[in-house]
């Protein structure tokens, strides 16, 4: 992959060029990649396979590539109805692969950007939401897992994740020494999240449940299973047997399958669904959005305002009682 750099790096100086040894280039190669989530990695190799195609397929460069290439070819997405959205990671994919091996980034040219700023007005950048798994639909989600170990499972991440807010990343990255309990429920540290891409880690509180308890749905989870240390979520095949800790993906799949058993619509929900429904659940009871950031640790009061501003549409409304 592109993204990645040179196992051999040559550095100047004034009366000589030494020549760093492949280990040496390699372990900064390791620490490059860590400036970037595993996820972001990810989309944007993938991003940026999608546009070296398209330029082999028309024998151009993709590296380095010229400002008339890439404002063609985000033209060429933008035909194919991709989101705006998408094709601004594309662009920053593009600009990252040519910043890692010491390249000008041809999407800092004004052709570049005036091709987005054209797609973004002419597409729209309004996102498409996912529906929130608010806490009625969470219980019913929750009574109906079933009573084997994937049931067991998908209970505690359910309830789990819409306690805590949790991103789907946070939540599958869980170990079982992340979870401690005490008196008033249970605190579970978070090592790193994407507003926490150096790991200072975050200590949020989970309380207990009267309905439906998060806490209990978790213990009984890991003692079914024997999990004793290391990941709490973990996949389990046809025949029954645990295996290693699940994907980002797997918190989506089984919120849709869950929702598709209350016969929801499945693409209507995500991962985020969970975080989603938690915010809304709590806006719609009138909690404090201090107390809702404790939780969900928005960096912004912004975003969480949209939340609260959905949960409230129609309360107060200014043209209440007018007709």
């Amino acid at each position: 992959m592109v993204l990645a750099m040179s196992t051999a790096l040559t550095v100047s100086s004034r009366t000589t060029d030494l020549v760093v040894p492949a280990a040496d280039a390699e372990r900064a190669r390791g620490y490059a990649n860590a400036e970037k989530a595993a996820a972001t990695r990810r989309a944007y190799g993938t991003d940026f396979s999608i546009f070296r195609a398209w330029c082999e397929e028309r024998q151009l460069d993709a590296v380095p590539a010229s400002p008339a290439t890439v404002a063609v070819f985000l033209a060429h997405e933008a035909s194919r109805n991709v989101k705006a959205s998408t094709i601004g990671r594309r662009v920053a994919a593009i600009k990252y692969a040519h910043k890692l091996v010491g390249l000008d980034t041809p999407t800092d040219d004004e052709r570049v950007k005036t091709t987005v700023r054209g797609i973004r007005r002419t597409l729209g950048t309004a996102r498409a939401k996912k529906a929130p798994a608010t806490a009625e639909r969470l219980l019913a989600m929750a009574a109906s897992t079933g009573a084997g170990l994937k049931g067991l499972r998908d209970r505690a991440l359910l309830l789990l994740g819409f306690a805590g807010a949790f991103r789907r990343s946070e939540l599958v990255a869980l170990d079982v020494s992340d979870v401690e309990d005490t008196p008033e429920g249970m605190k579970v540290t978070i090592r790193r999240s994407k507003t926490d891409q150096e790991g200072a880690g975050q200590i949020i509180a989970i309380p207990l449940g009267k309905i439906a308890c998060p806490i209990d749905a978790l213990k009984e989870w890991i003692v079914a299973a024997g999990i004793q240390s290391g990941a709490i979520f973990r996949s389990i095949n046809r025949h029954g047997r645990i295996g290693g800790r699940l994907t980002d993906q797997s918190v989506s799949d089984v919120v849709k399958e869950h929702a598709a058993r209350l016969r929801l619509d499945p693409n209507q929900f995500a991962g985020h669904s969970l975080r989603a429904g938690f915010l809304t659940s709590a806006a719609s009871r009138g909690a404090s959005i201090f107390k809702m950031m404790d939780v969900s640790r928005h960096r912004s009061i912004d975003t969480l305002r949209g939340y609260v501003r959905d949960a409230e549409l129609f309360k107060d409304h200014a043209g209440a009682g007018l007709l």
